[in-house]
């Protein structure tokens, strides 16, 4: 397969106009040449946190606080998940997982609530859909048995320590929601030593020193921790500091596309085009261990293509900028997972 247009090639995503060659789904060339395409190549989203069970419940609890909306173990959203059944949760799931990858997601990483049966209920929701979830069990270390890994709730939860454990003697994921009502939880969660930390809203210096020194990527949420009246999370000083990639959270509160997450973000904070860019696409491939993200040789071919001639992209000098801040899933004219 061949696909010829402007490419955002590298980690860069310098624009080239040319072509990317796929072989049994591996990109093996990308070559820069002529070309009459006005299509946009680029690597596919990876959201890089979500919980998609909510999908049974989209706009609930308008004016809740944090803690009543999502909260264990009887936040709104949980009592809402107990009260649904399999059916329901799997279909509302696939719901969204069928329009994300509409959108151009390749991957999530989804803090599955619900134990073991939260697990087999997105693996039902997978079914049939080529995007692909890294799914953090919760709740229990047979969760995290039959998962990719572990996904805490916050060290101001429990200890986690035993989990934590668990999950490194497994080879597996540990991410945890750190510093997202505010301070006082980062410190333990950073003793944990995670894979990854979710929201960071409130971080102080000795965090971000912290951060840092154990290169601790980040994952943020922007319009989540808006809607939830939880803050900013200091975007500029985390990119500085660490690997940041971004997330959509909970599907109750927000749509999960990556376009309105990423013109959120550019629109809000001190951060280049490229920068978010890389946000959404490699850098929550680099969290999850997962070989795309990238449009260049040897990775996987996870691609989006724009139509870079509709009405609203059709005269864009800077292609990258016009990506993060004013592309939309009306301008998707092909995903490759």
């Amino acid at each position: 397969m061949q696909l010829e247009g402007t490419i955002l090639r590298g980690r860069d995503f310098d624009p080239v106009e040319g072509r990317v060659v796929v072989e049994d789904g591996t990109i093996t060339a990308v070559e820069e040449t002529a070309t009459d395409s006005t299509d946009i190549i680029l690597p596919a989203f990876v959201n890089a946190h979500t919980h998609l069970g909510d999908s049974i419940a989209k706009e609930a609890g308008e004016g809740l606080s944090l803690d009543d909306l999502v909260a264990p173990p009887d936040g709104l959203k949980h009592r809402l998940l107990r009260a649904a059944s399999t059916e329901e949760k799997a279909a509302a799931m696939h719901r969204s997982l069928r329009m994300m990858e509409a959108g151009g997601t390749a991957a999530c990483l989804e803090f599955r609530e619900g134990g073991v049966e939260g697990v087999d209920v997105i693996r039902r929701a997978l079914d049939g859909r080529d995007i692909e979830a890294v799914v953090l069990g919760r709740e229990t270390a047979d969760a995290m048995e039959i998962a990719d890994g572990f996904g805490a709730s916050g060290a101001r939860d429990g200890e986690f320590g035993a989990l934590r454990n668990a999950t490194e003697a497994a080879g597996k994921l540990f991410g945890i929601h750190a510093g997202e009502r505010d301070a006082h939880d980062i410190n333990a969660a950073l003793d944990l030593e995670p894979d990854f930390l979710v929201h960071m809203v409130h971080p102080e210096a000795l965090h971000l020193e912290r951060v840092e020194d154990s290169e601790i990527p980040i994952v943020i949420c922007p319009r989540s921790n808006l809607v939830t009246d939880a803050g900013v999370a200091p975007i500029r000083e985390l990119v500085d500091r660490t690997t940041v990639a971004l997330g959509t959270d909970n599907v109750m509160l927000n749509s999960p596309s990556m376009f309105r997450e990423m013109e959120f973000t550019s629109k809000l904070a001190d951060v280049s085009a490229a920068e978010v860019l890389r946000m959404a696409t490699v850098n929550g491939a680099d969290i999850a261990g997962l070989n795309y993200g990238l449009v260049e040789e040897g990775r996987d071919a996870k691609l989006l293509v724009l139509d870079g001639d509709t009405d609203n992209l059709a005269g864009v000098e800077d292609v990258v900028r016009a990506v993060v801040r004013r592309a939309g899933q009306a301008d998707v004219k092909d995903v490759y997972l």
